[in-house]
């Protein structure tokens, strides 16, 4: 017998083994329960099928709002969540760039600048000290706002250092001399890239061209003659007018009861600059209408067209973003995406939407696209605006549109991050405590008329501002249109 033979032998006795105790093990497991007597047996756990729901929404974590307001003038939106032993705080400041004044970037330095250093401690202490306490800092700076975050574990040892670290980083920041002169550096180096990206001179030049002399007319994070002067004292001056406490929302997650809630939110509360909240920014002129190009040397234009939109309260909020999802914000299933990519390839990709702000934000589509098509692109894409404005969706873009949107609702409240995002724009925006089941029994009511004259009363398909950004060549007649090809149903037989 040879030494192959023998291993082979082997390995099947080894199997016959296994096998035999398996058989041992299931023979001497517990029997299952049954069902009592008169009782149906439990069914097995299945998938459900959306069309089941009949239209009504799936099961969403539903949120008892808590709110009041601390002895400084803070908004408190909480939510009590007990399923995890953490909680997550956030903190959205109206201290965005539309409060920069005469000085673009002051709001995004200024954030950017927090956990720089604090009396006693520098960004590398303060890291540190986070970090050995299992917490996380977040900071960020919009057009209308500037927030800052803290995740953290809910055990007081852990919870009330890592709330004492935080109160100190938003409440007294030193803005140091070298930090400063670092981050000025990185953003200038920023500036110098932007020059090379077409999209984003095309972007800064459609802001300027929409809002006009408005705050969100400039970019956020400023230019170069900008940034280069600011000082340590205007980031000392912003921060102590625009980091109140009445000028705040706190929006707290957790497993937290109220009463340990309100203490947090008090000594956070108390930590900040006292002073009055900030006035939000005039409504901005709508603007005239036009192309402009800017001239780059590649084989794309971009073309981006854009016009005032809504603010976040608008009533008709939930009628414009259910029309938006069908004429482009819908990814494949939208109509321009269906016209411009899948019939005629002229675009990757292609995107719609509003940005609702404090005041009127932007409705905006943009594109990329060969530059010898870039004319018959655009005109493609103001003509199917117009058929979308005069015409409205159809039933079944309707009826799409709201089974896709009611299937993904259920993430908005997924996680304490996403609750306590919600909170901060419930509070930030002074919408109802109700918003998320308001918007989505709207969402659900509304019919193709509806959504039809909310979109014709907030779009003029002859009000576009137009930047372009590419290379001035000939242009062509766009290929026609072509259906495209149909899925196999299964797959082929060989």
């Amino acid at each position: 017998m040879t030494e192959r033979t023998r291993l082979g032998y082997g390995l099947i006795g080894l199997i016959l083994l296994l096998l035999l105790g398996l058989m041992v093990w299931l023979a001497n497991l517990p029997p299952r329960p049954t069902a009592p007597a008169g009782e149906a047996p439990t069914a097995p756990a299945r998938l459900e099928s959306l069309a089941g729901l009949n239209g009504e929404p799936p099961v969403h974590r539903a949120l008892n709002i808590q709110d009041w307001r601390t002895a400084e003038g803070a908004r408190v939106l909480f939510v009590e969540a007990r399923q995890l032993p953490m909680f997550d705080l956030r903190l959205t400041f109206a201290a965005g760039s539309s409060q920069d004044g005469d000085t673009p970037g002051l709001a995004l330095l200024t954030n950017a600048m927090l956990n720089e250093g604090v009396p006693g401690k520098d960004a590398t202490a303060i890291a540190e000290g986070f970090e050995s306490l299992g917490a996380q800092f977040g900071n960020g700076s919009y057009r209308d706002m500037a927030i800052a975050s803290l995740r953290s574990l809910s055990d007081p040892a852990k919870r009330e250092p890592a709330l004492a670290l935080f109160g100190e980083v938003l409440g007294r920041p030193d803005f140091p001399a070298d930090a400063l002169a670092r981050i000025k550096n990185q953003l200038q180096a920023g500036f110098e890239m932007r020059k090379q990206s077409p999209g984003k001179l095309a972007s800064l030049e459609l802001n300027r061209q929409l809002f006009g002399v408005h705050p969100y007319a400039h970019p956020s994070d400023g230019d170069t003659e900008s940034i280069a002067p600011i000082s340590r004292e205007r980031l000392q001056a912003f921060h102590a007018s625009a980091y109140t406490a009445a000028n705040a929302v706190i929006a707290l997650v957790g497993d937290l009861s109220r009463s340990e809630a309100e203490a947090m939110a008090a000594s956070i509360s108390a930590a900040l600059p006292k002073g009055p909240a900030l006035a939000r920014p005039a409504d901005p002129m709508p603007p005239r209408p036009g192309l402009q190009h800017i001239e780059y040397p590649s084989q794309q234009t971009h073309l981006m067209l854009a016009q005032l939109g809504i603010a976040r309260d608008d009533p008709d909020y939930a009628a414009l973003y259910l029309g938006n999802q069908i004429l482009g914000g819908g990814g494949f299933g939208a109509r321009l995406m269906e016209e411009v990519r899948e019939k005629r390839g002229l675009t990757y990709g292609i995107y719609s939407g509003f940005t609702p702000m404090q005041v009127r934000g932007p409705f905006m589509i943009n594109l990329q696209t060969r530059a010898d098509y870039s004319q018959g692109t655009l005109e493609l894409v103001q003509k199917l605006v117009r058929e979308f404005i005069a015409e409205g969706p159809t039933e079944k873009e309707l009826k799409d549109a709201k089974r896709e949107l009611i299937g993904s609702f259920p993430l908005s409240t997924a996680s304490n991050a996403d609750i306590v995002g919600q909170l901060g724009a419930i509070g930030f925006y002074n919408l109802p405590l109700n918003h998320l089941e308001l918007f989505l029994q709207q969402v659900q009511a509304l019919s193709v008329g509806q959504v039809k004259a909310a979109m014709a009363r907030h779009i003029d398909p002859n009000g576009f501002v137009v930047v372009s950004a590419g290379p001035t060549v000939e242009q062509k007649p766009l290929p026609p249109p072509t259906t495209p090809a149909e899925r196999p149903a299964a797959m082929p037989e060989h």
